[in-house]
């Protein structure tokens, strides 16, 4: 089972013709990311910036596969694809009637600035996540 999360299209996603302005979907990407890691990880955005810590995105291939309109609701369901020493692999699908895109994220463990091991607790909660959805 994927990580889900339902995401209402707003009119602040929107460009004049009501259609998702695509730099609004990174922003969606990103929030489901973030509920992610308070929900599963068990370690907030808030947290981690609390400590010096992060998980930027080192890679992100986004296809589009049709548009989103103002007032839909878009499902995104989060899958692990790959966990690393210090990166993570996610593959991120947005659907609503239908596919509309579908991303493949990296993210890297940072800690002071620099890539680190995931901490132990975080990768344990992620390994059981993974296991989960395989």
């Amino acid at each position: 089972m994927a990580y889900t999360r339902r995401v209402p299209v707003e009119f602040n996603h929107c460009d004049p013709a009501g259609i998702v302005f695509y730099p609004r979907y990174f922003e969606m990407l990103n929030s489901v990311v973030e509920n992610f890691f308070a929900d599963v990880a068990g370690c907030s955005f808030a947290q981690m910036m609390a400590q010096r810590q992060g998980v930027p995105a080192a890679r992100l291939e986004t296809v589009f596969h049709a548009p989103s309109r103002l007032g839909e609701v878009l499902a995104f369901a989060l899958s692990v694809s790959r966990l690393g020493r210090a990166s993570l692999a996610l593959r991120i699908e947005a659907a609503c009637d239908g596919p509309r895109l579908t991303a493949d994220l990296t993210l890297v463990w940072v800690e002071g600035g620099r890539s680190a091991p995931w901490p132990d607790p975080l990768r344990t909660r992620i390994e059981a996540f993974a296991g989960e959805t395989a």
